[in-house]
């Protein structure tokens, strides 16, 4: 329950922060960045529609396309978006009038780009979405079986373009800014908030390292046969996933056990360890038993 409290609350976050960035930055700037909030700002210099008002009627629409097409399991997580991201765009318009920057066009970009591009990672790391053309984009990769990113350039290009048509080049290269930041930073917040990391272990003393590893830490460990590229004498080799908090004390600990251990180290998105609960509930022991000796 408090994992799905915790996650509900991060997405929330991540939508209030992209509906901030879209009224404080993007639609007063007319930054068309693709997306049913891009055609939203397109829409409104058309034919005078608020923005909020687009985003619900387009979002609605698309739910329903969505149930028809992608069914009601992967229709479940673009729900919460499509009904709180126009919500949150309606009440944080008032903001605007309060807020106002009188800034380079280029800095509001980066800024606008910015805030969206934290914000939609927080929802896209945990599978969520803000409903709208990523819909559209999940329907054409199903049914037409081609890449995302294609498709992505299929449902938002055409959106720029129109934006393109109606406010001009420079606007339109501004809003080329917000979309590259968005996808970059996005993709960073979706996976360097993991702070974990994956260590291949050279080693002759498997034993005592992975002892040392599983009764010290509590870490899951894999075995792996290997071949020394030079030498080609078969070897044994250790994976194992662990976090930022121990890994310098592990490596010092594996040094020690074998100083002619050879590690390499790379960053890992995710870890899904079966010793996880048992690993925290030792370290609050320690921490616990830390305290009493101190106090």
């Amino acid at each position: 329950m408090k994992k799905k409290m915790k996650t509900y609350s991060i997405v929330i976050f991540g939508l209030l922060l992209v509906a901030l960035s879209f009224n404080l930055f993007l639609a007063p700037n007319n930054l068309v960045a693709g997306g049913v909030s891009g055609a939203a700002i397109v829409v409104r210099e058309l034919i005078g529609l608020k923005e909020s008002t687009f985003i619900y009627i387009a979002n609605f629409l698309l739910v329903l396309v969505s149930l028809r097409f992608l069914g009601p399991e992967k229709t479940k997580n673009t729900l919460l978006g499509s009904v709180l991201f126009p919500v949150f765009i309606s009440l944080t318009e008032p903001v605007t009038k309060l807020i106002t920057f009188d800034l380079d066009p280029l800095i509001l970009a980066v800024l606008g780009g910015t805030i969206s591009g934290i914000g939609y990672g927080l929802i896209f790391r945990n599978n969520f979405t803000t409903g709208g053309t990523d819909i559209l984009n999940q329907i054409v990769e199903k049914n037409l079986k081609i890449p995302m990113g294609k498709s992505i350039l299929m449902i938002d290009g055409p959106i720029v373009v129109f934006g393109l048509i109606t406010f001009g080049l420079e606007q339109t290269i501004y809003s080329l800014i917000v979309l590259a930041l968005i996808s970059t930073l996005s993709n960073k917040t979706m996976f360097e908030l993991n702070k974990n990391r994956v260590l291949y272990i050279q080693t002759d003393k498997v034993r005592e390292i992975t002892k040392y590893l599983s009764e010290t830490f509590y870490y899951d460990t894999t075995i792996m046969d290997m071949i020394g590229g030079y030498t080609k004498k078969k070897k044994k080799m250790i994976l194992c996933t662990v976090s930022d908090r121990d890994y310098y004390e592990i490596k010092e600990g594996i040094k020690l056990i074998d100083k002619e251990s050879f590690i390499a180290v790379t960053k890992a998105y995710e870890q899904k360890n079966a010793n996880k609960k048992l690993r925290e509930g030792t370290l609050i022991q320690k921490k616990e038993k830390i305290n009493t000796l101190e106090g």
